[in-house]
């Protein structure tokens, strides 16, 4: 797992995980917080095949009290979304009425923390073609945090100028 914070208000910018093939071999990073990595950046891979941009993009963005996720490209009113807890699957569902856009995703966070989901603490607004879905953190998980950036700030970044490498 790699992590990366702002410096100045130590907000998650980044959580992606790589976890082992059968081989042995890294496999790719699966970003679990953060954009996603803008494909390529002018190569195309071995394919030449390009997503078209008008698709829907999902991504999660956390703030300080809320985990949030934002599904960009989606152009209908909010009334037609329906955002819900599926307590069997522990997961959030997303669908439409038009049967245009459905999609499920967990929360990792609360799945590690062994915690359940709460359809109470749920809620989504639509603004501007974007989706947000926000979760309210429980306690357990706010608490967590608290002491990851207690031992954070013990932490050199990366930028410190005390560092063991001296150019020449």
């Amino acid at each position: 797992m790699a992590e990366e914070y702002d410096e100045k208000s130590g907000e998650l910018l980044v959580r992606k995980w790589r976890v082992k093939s059968a081989l042995g071999a890294l496999g790719q990073w699966q970003i679990e917080v953060g954009e996603p990595a803008l494909p390529g950046a002018g190569s195309l891979g071995p394919e030449f095949i390009k997503e078209n941009n008008a698709n829907p993009i999902f991504m999660r963005k956390d703030t300080k009290m809320n985990f949030q996720w934002r599904i960009r490209n989606l152009p209908y009113p909010k009334d037609v979304y329906s955002v819900c807890v599926d307590h069997k699957e522990r997961c959030i569902v997303v669908r439409t009425t038009n049967k245009k856009y459905y999609k499920k995703f967990s929360i990792p966070d609360l799945d590690r923390h062994q915690l359940p989901l709460d359809a109470s603490s749920l809620s989504f607004a639509h603004a501007n073609c974007t989706l947000i879905i926000s979760y309210q953190k429980p306690k357990e998980i706010l608490v967590a945090e608290a002491e990851l950036q207690k031992e954070l700030k013990k932490v050199k970044t990366a930028h410190s100028s005390d560092g063991d490498c001296k150019t020449q």
